[in-house]
This record gives structure tokens, C-alpha cells and sequence, in this order.
């Protein structure tokens, strides 16, 4: 259970502190380049979800949050974390980034953005550690069923 402490509070901590520099030392619509045409800091708020869909809409995203987050905790709370440790490290990596991103919609009324990247001269959305923390636990999660299917598939044609 520690490495899910660890590792959500890790995300939490990293996403609220960058969220934080970003409100301070810039304005909303600043960029600042890192790399000229490749990544850029630019202040962006989201009052929507990804790709900026159901702008405004507060409430479902409290209830959806609110599940999400009720949900991950019973799921940790079943699963063997020593056997399953890629699916708790993923666990704890979405359930840092929805209550970054939670934290967010309640103070702001909206989602800090501030990671903004350009490929090939295309402008991606804008995002933060939080975005990118469930983002990647949804990757893990889906490599660790496919890890466990693999190995229930073996496990059953191997006797």
C-alpha cells in the first residue's frame, strides 16, 4: 500500500506545484519556448475535458471524479498488490491525475494547461502532469491485463 501513497501523492504533489509556478510567473494565453517548434510552456485553462468537450460543464465532471476516484480505492483495496503491482502502480498514477485535475475544477472552475507541444507544425492540446499521469496508467493498466491474460492463457494450456 505504500507505493500507492507514494506514487499518487508523487503525481499530486508534481501537478499542483507545476499548476501553481504556471499561475504565478505567467499570464493565461502566455508561451514560453523550451524547444522553438517542438514544446512550448503556455498557460491555458480548460473549463472542459480533453480536447476541450463539455466546456463548463462542472457538475458532471464532480460526479464522474467522485466515481472514479471511489471506484480506484475499492479497487486497490481487492487487488493482491504484491501479484499485482503494474496494475497498482497504474491504479495510483490515475488516481493521482483525477484529483489533480479534480483540485482543479473545484479552486479554478477549470484545468490548469501548461505543457503545449507541436509535431510536424501541428499544435496538440494542451496539457498538464496530472493529464499526463492518467494517461499513462491507462497505457499500464492495458499492459497489465494483457500481462495477466497471457499468463491465466498459459497457465490453463500448460496443464
Amino acid at each position: 500500500m505504500k507505493i500507492v501513497l507514494l506514487i499518487t501523492a508523487l503525481v499530486l504533489v508534481a501537478d499542483q506545484v507545476t499548476k501553481q509556478l504556471i499561475t504565478r510567473t505567467m499570464e493565461i494565453g502566455e508561451s514560453r519556448a523550451v524547444i522553438n517548434n517542438f514544446l512550448y510552456i503556455t498557460y491555458h485553462r480548460n473549463s472542459g475535458a480533453a480536447f476541450g468537450i463539455l466546456q463548463g460543464q462542472m457538475l458532471i465532471f464532480y460526479i464522474i471524479t467522485a466515481i472514479t476516484v471511489i471506484g480506484i480505492i475499492i479497487w486497490l483495496s481487492k487487488i493482491n498488490l504484491k501479484k499485482q503491482r503494474l496494475l497498482a502502480i497504474a491504479l495510483s498514477l490515475i488516481l493521482g491525475g483525477a484529483l489533480g485535475n479534480f483540485i482543479d475544477r473545484v479552486v479554478y472552475q477549470s484545468v490548469i494547461d501548461f505543457v503545449h507541444t507541436v509535431w510536424w507544425g501541428n499544435h496538440f492540446p494542451i496539457f498538464n502532469i496530472a493529464d499526463t499521469a492518467l494517461v499513462s496508467g491507462a497505457i499500464l493498466m492495458l499492459f497489465s491485463e494483457l500481462k495477466q491474460s497471457k499468463d491465466l492463457y498459459f497457465e490453463t494450456n500448460n496443464k
